[in-house]
């Protein structure tokens, strides 16, 4: 029986050491929520005034901002419409470049083609004849030549005759 009366005291004395602490904590709890209710308060106080100022410069300026973003819109579009007009000047500028540049081509291949025909045509007909009368002038040339030297050296046999004419053959 000593056992249960000892045991019931020790649970006893736990449950008031117990109590003791839950009674402590519900103070410091209640402590603190005081403390973070006033500090919400202060926060609220400071607070509401530069947000009550923050809202009417936002409505303020927000008509002007709208107002801004419209005319950036505005302005983008105009860009846009003068960035398409340049494209098409410029690629309408690149075409008639790109068509005047194979006319032009087109003119050189035909002036370079005649001049070459003139070319083959002035060296048939000026150039054949000239060759044709250097090789006649050639041709007599060595015929005067070959008098001259039958005149001035008469062969001794018809042997020696033969041979003159066969070097001037080959």
């Amino acid at each position: 029986m000593n056992w249960i009366v000892l045991s019931s005291v020790v649970t006893a004395i736990a449950l008031v050491v117990q109590i003791i602490i839950l009674t402590t904590l519900f103070f410091e709890v209640r402590k603190t929520t005081e403390k973070i209710n006033q500090l919400t308060s202060d926060l609220q106080t400071r607070l509401g005034p530069i947000l009550t100022r923050v809202q009417i410069l936002l409505d303020d300026t927000q008509p002007k901002i709208s107002s801004m973003v419209s005319d950036a819109a505005h302005i983008v579009y105009l860009a846009r419409g003068q960035a398409q007009k340049v494209d098409r000047v410029f690629t309408d500028a690149a075409d008639r470049l790109r068509g005047q540049l194979v006319h032009l081509d087109r003119i050189l291949t035909g002036t370079l083609e005649t001049l070459e025909d003139a070319g083959a045509q002035f060296k048939k007909g000026f150039w054949r004849p000239v060759q044709k009368a250097s090789a006649l002038i050639q041709g007599i040339k060595v015929g005067i030549d070959l008098l001259r030297s039958r005149r001035a050296a008469r062969p001794a046999s018809p042997d020696d005759r033969l041979e003159q004419e066969e070097e001037l053959f080959i």
